[in-house]
Parts: C-alpha cells; sequence; structure tokens
C-alpha cells in the first residue's frame, strides 16, 4: 500500500475509488466497507483509496476549546492503522493533516478541491453517519447531488452488526475500557495488538529483574490500559508469552526518561537467549494484548513493585496454562 500525507503528491494515482474515515482500530465495520471498496474500485479499473485524518478531528477541536477530556480514546497508533489497511488489500492511502484550514473549508470546496482535483475520484463509498465540511454540514445528500454534477458515483454503506450490535469504533473503545479483551476480539476480528520499534526506558526492569521490551504510544489518552497477558510477535520463529503494562506506570517518577509519556513495558516470561540482554532495542515487535489481569496499581516502593510484578507473572502463566488446556480439550472432541 502507497501512503501520502496530504493529496498533493505526483505519485498519486489520477483516478480512484475512494472511503473516507478515521478508521480508529479497522474493525469488523471498516473491514466490510473495505471490501466493497476493493469489488467496486476493480470493477472501475481504478485503485481503491483511504482517506484518513491524523489528528482525528475530535482530538483537534478538543484541543482548540482547551478541553482534553472530549478527545476520544485512541485505539490504534497511525502504524498499527495503516498496517490494518494494507492487510485490507488497500491500494493507496492519504493521510490528511487535520487543522484549521480544513476545519474550516466548506463541504462544496472539499468536494471539488480535494475528491475531485486532488484525487480524481470515480467511486465514494461512506459510512451511514458521515459528516464533513465546515460545522459538518457535508453529509451523504450533498455528496451524492455534487456526484450526479461532477461525474463520480457515491454510495453509503449501512452499520455493520455482530450478535445484534452495531460494531463501531465507540464499541471498540467501550470493551477496551471494560478489559473485555474477547469482546474487542470479536469487533475487530483478531486480537487486539500494538506495535512498534522497542525503545531504550529507564532501565529499573533489568534492576527489578523483569526486563521490559518499551514501546511508545503515540496517543496520550489510549482506549486500554493496565496489566496484560500477552504474546509478543517478533523476535524469533514463535510468538513469546509475557506481561505488560499499557499506561503511565503511576508508581514511577512522571519525570524520568521516558518523559512521563503512555508506555506498553512488556516483560517476556521466557527471554530469547540468542538476543542477549541488548538484541531488542530497535526491533519492530508487535504485542498481542489477550486478556487483562488488572489496571494500573501504585505501590508505595520497589520492593512491593517487584512482587506485584511477580504476582503478574504468575498470574499470566496461570491463564496461559488454561489456554493450552482448553486448547487440548477442542482438539479432543475435534478428533470425537
Amino acid at each position: 500500500m502507497k501512503i501520502f500525507r496530504g493529496y498533493l503528491h505526483p505519485q498519486l494515482a489520477p483516478q480512484c475509488a475512494l472511503t473516507i474515515g478515521n478508521f480508529d482500530g479497522v474493525h469488523r465495520g471498516h473491514q466490510a466497507m473495505l471490501a466493497l471498496l476493493k469489488n467496486e474500485a476493480q470493477h472501475r479499473g481504478v485503485p481503491s483509496c483511504v482517506m484518513t485524518f491524523e489528528p482525528h478531528p475530535r482530538d483537534y477541536f478538543a484541543a482548540s476549546a482547551r478541553k482534553p477530556e472530549l478527545a476520544p480514546a485512541r485505539i490504534a497508533t497511525l502504524r498499527d492503522k495503516l498496517t490494518e489497511l494494507a492487510r485490507c488489500g488497500i491500494d493507496q492511502c492519504v493521510v490528511l493533516p487535520f487543522n484549521a484550514r480544513l476545519a474550516a473549508q466548506p463541504a462544496e470546496a472539499f468536494i471539488e478541491d480535494v475528491l475531485v482535483k486532488g484525487l480524481g475520484v470515480r467511486y465514494v463509498l461512506v459510512g451511514d453517519d458521515f459528516r464533513f465540511g465546515a460545522k459538518r454540514t457535508g453529509d451523504y445528500a450533498v455528496l451524492d447531488a455534487a456526484g450526479e454534477g461532477l461525474g463520480f458515483d457515491v454510495a453509503r454503506m449501512n452499520s455493520y452488526e455482530v450478535s445484534n450490535t452495531r460494531v463501531s469504533s465507540s464499541a471498540v473503545r467501550e470493551a477496551l475500557g471494560q478489559g473485555n479483551m474477547s469482546r474487542v476480539a470479536s469487533l475487530l476480528g483478531r486480537p487486539y495488538s500494538i506495535s512498534g520499534h522497542v525503545v531504550h526506558g529507564r532501565k529499573l526492569g533489568r534492576d527489578l529483574g523483569f526486563r521490559t521490551l518499551n514501546l511508545r504510544f503515540s496517543h496520550w489518552k489510549p482506549a486500554a490500559s493496565g496489566i496484560f497477558a500477552v504474546q509478543v510477535f517478533g523476535l524469533g520463529e514463535q510468538p513469546l508469552h509475557g506481561v505488560a503494562n499499557l499506561g503511565i506506570r503511576p508508581s514511577l517518577d512522571a519525570a524520568d526518561v521516558n518523559g512521563g509519556r503512555v508506555l506498553l513495558e512488556t516483560h517476556c516470561l521466557s527471554w530469547p537467549a540468542d538476543l542477549g540482554p541488548e538484541g531488542a532495542y530497535g526491533k519492530i515487535i508487535r504485542v498481542e494484548l489477550l486478556h487483562k489481569l488488572h489496571d494500573e496499581l501504585k505501590y508505595d516502593g520497589l520492593d512491593s513493585l517487584k512482587a506485584g510484578i511477580s504476582r503478574d507473572c504468575d498470574d499470566a502463566r496461570a491463564f496461559f496454562a488454561s489456554m493450552h488446556t482448553e486448547t487440548s480439550r477442542q482438539t479432543t472432541r475435534d478428533r470425537i
């Protein structure tokens, strides 16, 4: 998938079939929309294209109003969103900076300048709640009327439901906030995961006897937080079991080397010997959060922190043992 920052780029395809949205989480509803987009693009002989925004428009308006509580919790980093869009087979993605200029652009100007002149749209697919343009005055009817006059087709996709529940980014955020990781996986169609480069941290974990792999979560307000049993991909042929903390580490000084930023700190229950103590830095790994153990806790000292991590490791091992037992039972039932 080709990725473009903005729509004024010489390597963009001259025409495309387009869908527009934030696509936070790329959940099963998004996936159904992307499958339809690909099919329509193939019929027209043009590439499929996703337009998304960074920051999230609600992030922008929350910052402008100086009301951070209005910003939505973020499901995925931009890296993970783009990775999932690529996995869905999208040909190109335009990441549009959401700023004051875009926020003030009238719906009609957005259609003519961005969609028609900038992207050469032949087909536009939107969700049933799609709104755009200054003060959200644009909707499906406005877009459809413009398409008739400017020569592109417009379609609207209704909500996607799983077990009589509408699949949405809001539903995923709610399930993540509740720590219901099986529900999250049902909505996403895959386990929830975070990926990135392993970065240096305070290196306190190795002093405590629990070396960690640190990933920065680029948004200040993740939809999930707490302690999780996890699987780590990217450090060998097989995934590694581990326990991870996603959050702000309340037991540590907020002015530490990571500047109080949100981190995903993962301790592998069995460290690969061939990596050595420094071998993971700079590697890109993916961490699947499979089961929430508990919320972040504030410990009163390093000894109690070490004891808490040890308990979390034991609980994670018990979780993976139960998973193995259930898998064995399922295999036996299947054979019967």
